[in-house]
């Protein structure tokens, strides 16, 4: 058997064990992070790369100066040796063309030269102040000792180093037919070492004015990095504030950019969460209120009842029933207003809404007794959901049947106005007094003849959700002056995918029941 966990230990998330050891890693700090680094980067490759520029520029001037030095030799060697007349013979002693060669070349800052005869130092130039002393370094004057006249890289700059410098230098073999027992060599060489020295120390001068500005760019993008996210923290903050009991937090936007357009974004969620989480404990609170009523007679004379008395059974039976129907009636309306919010909750489609006028008035025959009057009717094809229209004009067609009185008439029709599709209902009822015309289609507010009535209150505000989710609307319409008592309710729809054909003002009348 396998032991599980302890009873009543729970493993904590990954998220919340990091909170509660505090450690956390912010977005401020992560874009700080990446901001030095990529700095860091660029400054780095920037300086390397300008560094390795530097230092084959320095060598290539260095290999320049040394390919002119092989090349002054060889043409002395080629022209001969100049005579006291002005004339050239060919030279004859490998130590005097070497001589010439020493004497002829001024050496360049940090450069030096010496010849060799027969692998031994032969001559160097007179001191020069700007000029190296190659022959005290006993480590080339062994390296030029141990090169043969057949050195493949004979002519051709290349580095040596030794324990006192790096030298960049050139070996040139020199051989006379005319002095065949001598072998010379005449070497030019450059301390790399101090020509690449200025190079290093502009190199480490921008490395420590790099790091300099790197700490200056780090600590001025730390106040820009923690401004351009204070809209975060403040949005984080607030959210921390929102309670399910507290929706009215709301983040003050400033500016036009991203972090603006969240931070109206959030407020409004906030503003559509308050409003949802209002309309939630309102409806609860009316719905627990008006189930309660029912629930509340229905026990009331379940209790009192008499089992030995039919008469009474049968009342009761009848009471419970009617109550049941009332309570039936608001779950199937509370059911429909939960629905109104999904994107299925109006199915357009084309409608003949002259036809679909006859058919609500052949529904109205069982509303009550009461004279249906179909005064126009709009020969129109429509995009809407008959159902949810039909649903709409009914319960606006049993509203009028409910306020008014048995005989009277109640007017109903369709019609086109600026390119607006209107249905409408109009009773010879009391009317809507003027304080509860602007609380009637609100959920579960009833006027005074509905309270009598034991109304839910639901009904207009289905009418009005149903207009709503058609991009219209539902207003009252009050008869002109003079013309009577009653009032009139419009379903102003906006009348897509309309094909008009006209309208036509008629009287149908439903005969009188």
């Amino acid at each position: 058997m396998r032991n599980g966990p302890a009873s009543g230990r729970t493993l904590a998330a990954p998220s919340e064990a990091l909170r509660a050891t505090g450690a956390r890693v912010t977005v401020r700090g992560r874009l700080m992070t990446a901001v030095v680094a990529l700095t860091a980067a660029a400054m780095t490759v920037a300086g390397i790369t300008g560094l390795a520029l530097q230092l084959r520029a320095t060598d290539a001037r260095i290999d320049e100066s040394l390919t002119r030095a092989v090349s002054a030799l060889r043409t002395s060697q080629a022209e001969g040796e100049t005579q006291p007349d002005g004339t050239r013979v060919p030279w004859t002693s490998v130590r005097s063309l070497l001589r010439d060669a020493v004497e002829a070349r001024v050496p360049a800052e940090h450069e030096g030269m010496l010849s060799v005869v027969d692998g031994t130092f032969h001559l160097r130039p007179a001191d020069e102040t700007r000029a190296i002393r190659l022959d005290t370094d006993e480590e080339l004057l062994a390296w030029l000792a141990a090169l043969t006249p057949d050195d493949p890289l004979a002519d051709t700059p290349r580095t040596v180093r030794t324990s006192v410098t790096e030298y960049r230098l050139v070996v040139v073999p020199v051989l006379l037919a005319a002095d065949p027992a001598a072998t010379g060599a005449f070497v030019v060489a450059t301390d790399r070492t101090a020509q690449t020295a200025g190079v290093w120390r502009i190199f480490l001068t921008y490395s420590v004015v790099g790091l300099v500005a790197l700490a200056v760019t780090s600590l001025v993008a730390w106040f820009v990095v923690g401004r351009m996210l204070r809209p975060v923290r403040v949005l984080r903050d607030t959210v921390r504030r929102v309670t399910g009991s507290d929706l009215s937090e709301r983040i003050t936007v400033t500016g036009k950019d991203d972090l603006a357009d969240l931070a109206a974004s959030v407020n409004s969620m906030l503003q559509r969460l308050e409003r949802a989480f209002g309309s939630q404990r309102e409806l609860l609170d009316d719905v627990g209120h008006e189930l309660r009523t029912p629930l509340t007679i229905v026990r009331g004379h379940l209790e009192l009842l008499d089992p030995a008395d039919e008469s009474d059974v049968r009342a009761t039976q009848s009471l419970a029933l009617d109550e049941l129907d009332r309570m039936q009636r608001l779950v199937d309306d509370l059911v429909t207003l939960a629905t109104v919010d999904r994107p299925d909750f109006v199915r357009r489609a084309p409608v003949d809404v002259g036809r679909l006028t006859d058919d609500v008035l052949e529904k109205a025959r069982g509303l009550g007794e009461r004279r249906f009057v179909v005064v126009a009717r709009a020969d129109v094809v429509a995009d809407v959901d008959a159902q949810r229209v039909t649903q709409a004009w009914l319960q606006l067609l049993a509203n009028a049947v409910r306020f008014s009185a048995r005989g009277s008439t109640v007017r109903l029709g369709s019609e086109v106005a600026d390119g607006r599709l209107l249905v409408w209902v109009r009773d010879e009822g009391p009317g809507v007094p003027p304080e509860e015309e602007a609380r009637i289609f609100e959920r579960f507010h009833r006027g005074q003849a509905d309270r009598v009535q034991h109304g839910a209150g639901l009904g207009l505000p289905i009418v009005a959700a149903i207009a709503a989710a058609h991009g219209g609307r539902v207003y009252v319409e009050h008869p002109p002056p003079g013309a009577g008592p009653g009032v009139g309710f419009v379903l102003d729809l906006p009348a897509v995918g309309l094909v008009d054909g006209g309208s036509e003002s008629l009287e149908l009348v439903e005969p009188h029941r």
